[in-house]
């Protein structure tokens, strides 16, 4: 397969990145843009001065402003707009998109009020569809640093699958794919919960030790609640799971681990949110990951407890106590699952 127009839908800190990869390996790529101020700032100065400054963008990358002039040629089209206007921009689209166009979302998060997941969102909106999703331990700054990085792109597709592999790999960038949509998309999601509970933990002072536990059984709660929501166990040991969820508690540059540093700065969440200036999809994620997890009576006691730090004010040493008092004396819950065969 190979594809000869390729777009990217959101001019965020990932969407840039993901179309300067594209476009460094020889694509012609389209970036949407909301703002058409930054449109024109992008292409004049060949920096996005807002998300990505500092960082240049290759000449074969083009920012425009008209959906529908971006969308009604790209045979491939990745989608990296905030979870809560995901649906709004993919429903934009959908009249413009052409017959076997392929989507891959590059979001990470899950819709208020539906609990849908991305990929669900444009199976439900782009019916019929190829579509796939993309997750991993993806910062975007050290991406365009060109730090090495690896990522993984899911699909019941496996051609698509390839494709991504293909058109997104560089000496930099390594794509691994798995199958399981459902896994890679909840590994990218649950763990923004657990990378606010990090900041708040590490600049409340605890130790590398309790550090250490919390990931470890953040990781237990991640894997335990995929697999009541129908999700492979084995999943979450990959990267867009433990890998997604290292990277994102143990560094300032994700959005998730400074809204926990300041809540343990004694911060208002309104003016946290206020001050980050960009979306951090972990305080949306929580109440929805927490309303659903009593729902389906899932055991998430770190995950009740931000819940509880934030919405009721409890205090930070709540943490620690749901640690400490946690009903289950298990360390590993899951058996290994089957080997995948995942090339076309």
């Amino acid at each position: 397969m190979s594809v000869n127009s390729v777009a990217v839908i959101g001019g965020g800190s990932f969407g840039t990145v993901i179309a300067n990869i594209i476009a460094h390996n020889g694509h012609y790529t389209q970036l949407w843009m909301r703002d058409a101020e930054q449109v024109e700032s992008l292409n004049l100065t060949r920096q996005n001065q807002q998300y990505l400054p500092g960082h240049d963008i290759h000449a074969k990358v083009e920012a425009i402003h008209d959906l529908r002039a971006v969308v009604e040629l790209a045979e491939l089209i990745f989608v990296a707009v905030p979870s809560g206007s995901f649906r709004s921009v993919v429903r934009q689209m959908r009249p413009h998109l052409r017959p076997g166009v392929m989507l891959i979302s590059a979001t990470k998060g899950i819709e208020a009020e539906t609990f849908r997941l991305m990929s669900q969102i444009l199976a439900e909106e782009v019916p019929g569809a190829r579509s796939g999703v993309l997750s991993g331990p993806n910062l975007a700054k050290e991406i365009a640093q060109r730090s090495p990085t690896g990522t993984v792109v899911a699909s019941s597709d496996g051609e698509l699958r390839y494709l991504v592999q293909n058109i997104l790999r560089s000496d930099t960038f390594r794509v691994y794919a798995n199958d399981d949509m459902l896994g890679v998309e909840l590994g990218g999601s649950l763990k923004n919960i657990y990378a606010i509970i990090a900041g708040l933990a590490a600049t409340s002072g605890m130790g590398t030790n309790t550090i250490a536990m919390l990931i470890t059984r953040s990781l237990t709660e991640m894997a335990r609640f995929g697999v009541r929501m129908g999700a492979d166990p084995m999943t979450f040991l990959g990267l867009s799971g433990v890998g997604d969820l290292v990277v994102t508690c143990s560094s300032p540059l994700s959005r998730n681990y400074r809204v926990g540093k300041a809540l343990a700065e004694g911060k208002d969440i309104d003016g946290i949110i206020a001050e980050l200036g960009q979306v951090a999809e972990g305080v949306n994620t929580l109440k929805q990951v927490k309303e659903r997890a009593d729902e389906l009576q899932v055991p998430m006691p770190l995950c009740g407890s931000l819940y509880e730090i934030i919405y009721n004010k409890a205090p930070i040493d709540h943490i620690i106590a749901s640690l400490m008092l946690e009903e289950t004396e298990l360390d590993v819950e899951f058996e290994v699952g089957r080997a995948k065969r995942l090339r076309p």
